[in-house]
Order: structure tokens, then C-alpha cells, then sequence
């Protein structure tokens, strides 16, 4: 007979924080931030990227405010640091939460379905507090025509009767994404931003509402650009998205990981030390830092990832699971393909994403908002990647924001784009046929077939690209392509600045026991017009580095029980003229 698992719950997905606490789940307490943000300006924007908490933590805070919810405050929040620590605020406010995910984002039906949306909560607002306000007050705003006139109505009420409103609003520019992807729908969604538009209206009605009766404001987004088109309809916002204070609101830090697994190790079966998950979920799921001052203090990981991870893990008797990155990561990343367009409208060479993967970072100055209109800006377009999860701080480099790729999940997906941007230009390669070259790769240490199609592929597209030849371009091609090889982690001395070789494909053998074979990729580029004694030169330079790599602890500690593989690979201009493995 099966028995339930005596130990809390697992919340992966779990977005409502009542189910989250009376399910007996496991909850990183983010509690400890509501002083916080009491003490911080009463209109708080806050942006992250999807799937980081911000659903979670906008559900536990209104209810902690929630007037109805008073009650319930012991049952819900004891345990957690504000249950010990209440702030005279707590349940003292008429709730009204809007989730802007659910409106429809075709601008040919937004205010239609925003008027839906907002007509529903709004009775659910009337309902939930008839006992504090006027007897007529839903009667009179089912007169109203819509969203924007029927908010003007409810807050005014509410302050004739003495009431106060905290107003939630998750996010708020869902349908920025849709417009950004269609560019028909610019000049449309000018006109719903700008002047006397309905979303631009229904945001100048908060704003006169913070005026009576709306008394705070907690909105949360993707994206600054619709915020930045709606400033001058909402300008009392502020935007705490880069403060320190708030760098860690969401998203788990290293210590919230370490003690979720210690205390799933206690009730379920583990087959490796806490110390080891962490060095496996690092580099996949870790390295978020969103302030500047927080940079080489602490960094976040991605929560739902490793709920993701975790949940798994003890599903599969202690086994990690085989798909490191989870497929609703892969369909949220691509609502994103829009970056793809947006790339492609710099000039090819200035491609913003091209030099992320070839040079392994960018610089740029972070933007807390911008128009639609001036999205390709470089700092904008480096702003919007960063926002969206795709960028991360990591110091400084001359004057500007160092911003480097985060993590294995989102270089998986950025290398994704850089391949499709191939794909359009008339790159063409089968996905099966590079499967069926990975395995034989990982398994049977077939690399020259597997070097000699990446090569094949190379040649082809580069061929109608002229301007596009060059050392860090062929490195970029080739990181791209081996992203794809579900077998390995590609570690690139790009990434790291550490002293790894050009390429060194890590084996996944915690995942893959049984696969044989490692590789070091020591990658160099000759110039079309170089002689042959030039391309030996680097023959000979990539042997002595490769070598050297090949004893390091990073490599020696990583390779596990695989055969490690040391390839030298020289191109000329695009054509590979060398490509051996290094036998002693």
C-alpha cells in the first residue's frame, strides 16, 4: 500500500501562497522584506524575470494586508520571520489584485478583455467588503462603462467611507511582449500608451486614485518599456528593480538551496552530499545578481529551476534529472523570440547577441525604463536582455556594466537564438543528424565526424558572409553549435576568463553514467592569406596549451571516468585545414 512521504510538500508551480502554506509546503521565507518595503516609497515597481517568484510573493504580501485575512495571520504566517514580527500595517487594507497575465494581448481586443478582467475583480471587491462599504456600491459601478471609469468610482467610494486600498498588479505589461514581436503593432500600442489611450487612462486613474484612497501600490513586470511609455500616466512609481535592498526578494540565494536540501536529505533518499547537488545546480541554475552593489556579495538562483531540479530528484530515488532545463523554461524563453528581430536590426556586424557568445560579455549602462520605439538603442537592447534574465552583472569593465550570459540555461537558449538567426540566413542542418553525432561523440569518441560537420556547417553559411569572418565569429559558431549537445556542458574560456581551454565540452556524467568521452577543444584561426608555416605555428601553440589544460584540477576534477579527448582544431579564413587529436 502506498504510503504519503512524511515531509513537506514540494511547491513547485505553486504560485498562491495560501495553497503553498495550508498544503504543507516547503516555503523560503520572503517575509522578512516587508518592513522593507513599507519603509520604501509606497508605489513600488519591481521587475524580474518570468518564473522568479514574483506571483508567490505578490500573493503572501496581499493577503498579509488583506483586512479579511486578519484571522488567518497566525495560521499563515507563524514560523515564518513576520509572524514573530508584525508591522502595525499588517491586515489593514481592502485588497484589490490584478493580473494582468490573463488580459488578452491583441491590441484589437486588449481593452475589451482588460475591461473584463478588471469588471470581474472589481465585483469580487464589492462582494468581498460589502460589509465596509456603501450597500449600493456594486449596483452603481455595473453603471460605469468599463475599467478605467469604474476604478475612477470604487476608490472614490472607498474614501468617502473612510477606506484604504493597497492595489497589487502582477504583470502589468504582458501584452508588451506581443507588440514588441509584431512591428505592425507599434503605432497601435503607441495609442494605448501615449496620450489619451485606454491603458495609458486606466494608469492616470491609479495615479489620481494614490491622491484618496489607493494608499499603496505593488506592480511587478518583465519589462520596463511599457512603464517607461506610461511615465507621465503613472510617475509617482518608483522602480526598485536594481536596489540592493531588494536584490534577493526573490529567487533563492545559495543558503536558501542548502537548507531545502538538508532538510529533504533527513526524509528522503539522497545519494549525494548537499555539497555536491550545489556544484551540479550551479552552473545551470545560479548567478543572477540584479544591483550593481550586490555584485561579488551574493547572487540568485533561478526558484523555480531548482524546485524543478529538486522535485525531481527525489521522484527519481536520487537520481538528478536527465533534462536539466525544464520544458516550461523552454516555452517561456520563447515568448522571447523576439529578441531574434531585434538583434537583426543593429548593423549585422554590432549583432548585440553575436558579440555576447563570441566575446563573452558586453558593456553597456543599465536603463530602469525606455520607449517601445528606441528599443534597438544598444543600452536599451542590453537593458531588455537583462530584465528578461538573459544578462547578468558582473562588475565593471571600463566605465560601463559588464554584463556576461548567467548560466547554462540561458546560454542554452541564447545559442538557440544565434542558431535560428543561422537558420534564416540559409544555414542548413538536421537536428536529428546532430543528435545522432552527439551520441556517437559521448560515446563511442567519434569527434571527427562530429568537429567535421560543425566545420561543414561553418563553411556553407560563412561563405555567404563576408564581413562575418574572423577568430572570435568562428569560436562563436562553434560554442553555438556544441550547445546543443545534450551530453556535455561546453565550458568556454570566454565565459569564465579563467584560463580554460578555448572550448572544454564538461560530461554530464552525473546524468549519462555510462558515457565514455570528454573533450578539450583548442580552437585557432589563421587569416585566408596565411601561409602554411603560419597554421603550423598554431598547431604547435594549441598542443602546448591543450596539454596544459588537460592537467589542470578544474579538468582532472570534472572528466569523472571518461577518456579525455585533446583536439586541436585550426581554421584558415572558414575552412578547417586542421583537425587531430593530440596522442602521447
Amino acid at each position: 500500500m502506498y504510503e504519503r512521504p512524511k515531509r513537506k510538500r514540494i511547491p513547485y508551480g505553486m504560485m498562491n501562497f495560501i495553497d503553498v502554506r495550508e498544503s504543507n509546503c516547503y516555503y523560503v521565507d520572503k517575509t522578512v522584506f516587508i518592513p522593507i518595503i513599507e519603509d520604501a516609497n509606497k508605489y513600488f515597481f519591481y521587475i524580474r524575470p518570468r518564473r522568479f517568484g514574483k506571483s508567490l510573493t505578490i500573493s503572501m504580501l496581499r493577503h498579509y494586508y488583506d483586512v479579511r485575512d486578519k484571522s488567518n495571520f497566525k495560521k499563515w504566517y507563524s514560523g515564518l520571520y513576520i509572524g514573530q514580527h508584525p508591522t502595525a500595517e499588517r491586515n489593514s487594507y481592502l485588497v484589490i489584485y490584478l493580473n494582468f497575465a490573463v488580459v488578452n494581448a491583441e491590441l484589437s481586443s486588449y481593452r475589451q478583455s482588460l475591461d473584463a478582467h478588471c469588471g470581474t475583480e472589481f465585483d469580487l471587491f464589492c462582494e468581498k467588503y460589502a460589509d465596509r462599504l456603501p450597500a449600493d456600491i456594486q449596483e452603481k459601478m455595473h453603471e460605469k462603462n468599463g475599467a478605467v471609469e469604474q476604478l475612477d468610482f470604487l476608490y472614490k467610494r472607498c474614501a468617502e467611507c473612510g477606506q484604504q486600498i493597497y492595489l497589487f498588479i502582477d504583470e502589468y505589461d504582458h501584452f508588451t511582449n506581443k507588440i514588441l514581436s509584431e512591428p505592425a503593432c507599434l503605432n497601435d500600442y503607441k495609442s494605448e500608451t501615449h496620450g489619451t489611450g485606454y491603458l495609458r487612462s486606466f494608469f492616470d486613474t491609479v495615479k489620481s486614485g494614490t491622491e484618496s484612497s489607493i494608499k499603496r501600490c505593488f506592480v511587478t513586470g518583465v519589462s520596463p518599456v511599457t512603464m517607461d511609455d506610461l511615465t507621465s500616466g503613472f510617475n509617482i512609481g518608483t522602480n526598485y528593480s536594481l536596489s540592493v535592498e531588494f536584490n534577493e526578494l526573490t529567487g533563492f540565494t545559495k543558503e536558501d538551496v542548502r537548507q531545502m536540501l538538508d532538510y529533504y536529505a533527513t526524509t528522503c533518499e539522497f545519494h549525494h552530499t548537499t555539497d555536491e547537488l550545489i556544484e551540479l545546480m550551479k552552473p545551470w541554475y545560479d548567478n543572477y545578481c540584479f544591483a550593481e552593489d550586490s555584485y561579488g556579495r551574493t547572487t540568485m538562483y533561478n526558484s523555480n529551476m531548482v524546485l524543478y531540479f529538486v522535485d525531481n530528484y527525489i521522484r527519481n530515488g536520487g537520481k538528478p534529472p536527465k533534462n536539466m532545463v525544464e520544458e516550461n523554461i523552454r516555452v517561456d524563453y520563447n515568448k522571447l523570440r523576439m529578441l531574434i528581430r531585434k538583434d537583426k536590426e543593429f548593423a549585422h556586424d554590432a549583432s548585440i547577441i553575436q558579440q555576447l557568445v563570441e566575446q563573452g560579455f558586453v558593456t553597456g549602462e543599465l536603463k530602469t525604463g525606455f520607449p517601445a520605439e528606441k528599443i534597438t538603442h544598444p543600452d536599451n537592447f542590453i537593458s531588455l536582455l537583462f530584465y528578461f534574465g538573459m544578462l547578468t552583472i558582473d562588475g565593471s569593465y571600463k566605465g560601463k556594466t559588464k554584463l556576461i550570459i548567467p548560466n547554462q540555461v540561458v546560454r542554452e537558449q541564447l545559442y538557440n537564438y544565434l542558431l535560428d538567426t543561422y537558420r534564416e540566413n540559409d544555414l542548413q542542418f538536421e537536428s536529428y543528424d546532430m543528435s545522432e553525432l552527439s551520441s556517437r561523440l559521448a560515446y563511442d569518441g567519434d569527434w571527427q565526424a562530429y568537429f567535421g560537420y560543425i566545420a561543414d556547417c561553418l563553411h556553407r553559411y560563412s561563405s555567404q558572409r563576408d564581413k562575418q569572418k574572423g577568430e572570435a565569429y568562428v569560436h562563436g559558431f562553434t560554442l553555438a553549435m556544441a550547445s546543443q549537445n545534450r551530453f556535455y556542458r561546453p565550458v568556454s574560456e570566454q565565459d569564465t576568463q579563467a584560463g580554460y581551454a578555448d572550448i572544454f565540452l564538461l560530461p554530464l556524467t552525473e546524468i549519462y553514467k555510462d558515457m565514455g568521452h570528454s573533450y578539450i577543444i583548442e580552437l585557432k584561426y589563421a587569416k585566408g592569406k596565411d601561409p602554411d608555416s603560419q597554421v603550423e605555428l598554431l598547431r604547435q601553440e594549441a598542443i602546448t596549451q591543450a596539454n596544459r589544460y588537460a592537467t589542470s584540477e578544474t579538468v582532472q576534477r570534472n572528466i569523472g571516468n571518461t577518456t579525455l579527448h585533446r583536439i586541436v582544431v585550426v581554421y584558415r579564413s572558414m575552412e578547417m585545414v586542421v583537425c587531430e587529436e593530440i596522442t602521447d
